[in-house]
């Protein structure tokens, strides 16, 4: 993973008839609120300023289509009724240039271990650096 104080690499998904790539886009900076889940709830107060995450179409597509960077760290959630949940801030950075379907991930040895293929269910995971660069080459984007 990567060292202390350095970028950190996660992925988030989203339901593209709830909330799309194009709407991040349009939207500019983004709450990414509604997570119920105690895990992904964790990642999210993992994630600091600067981290990048790819953008997931899950459901419909089930395809990497961007990249968004955090701008704001984790919050208490505001359409949250009760409990601790939390939200961040995220920005669009770009849209991936050749989109990576979790087909072409599952077909690659050298991403066998990596949380959206292990834990598909999740909505915020954790991206180690080498997952990160092979899904950079896979999709064409230069970072």
């Amino acid at each position: 993973m990567s060292a202390p104080g350095s970028r950190r690499f996660w992925l988030v998904k989203s339901e593209p008839d709830a909330f799309s790539w194009n709407q991040q886009v349009a939207n500019g900076v983004e709450p990414w609120t509604g997570v119920r889940n105690h895990a992904a709830k964790n990642n999210l107060k993992a994630m600091r300023v600067g981290d990048r995450a790819f953008f997931y179409h899950s459901n419909t597509g089930k395809e990497i289509v961007g990249v968004v960077e955090v701008v704001r760290a984790a919050y208490p959630d505001p359409t949250a009724e009760s409990g601790d949940w939390v939200a961040v801030d995220m920005r669009a950075v770009g849209p991936m240039p050749h989109p990576v379907t979790l087909a072409a991930i599952k077909a690659a040895a050298a991403l066998a271990d990596l949380a959206l293929v292990r834990q598909s269910r999740l909505s915020v995971l954790p991206v180690s650096d080498e997952h990160w660069a092979e899904i950079c080459r896979m999709g064409g984007w230069p970072g």
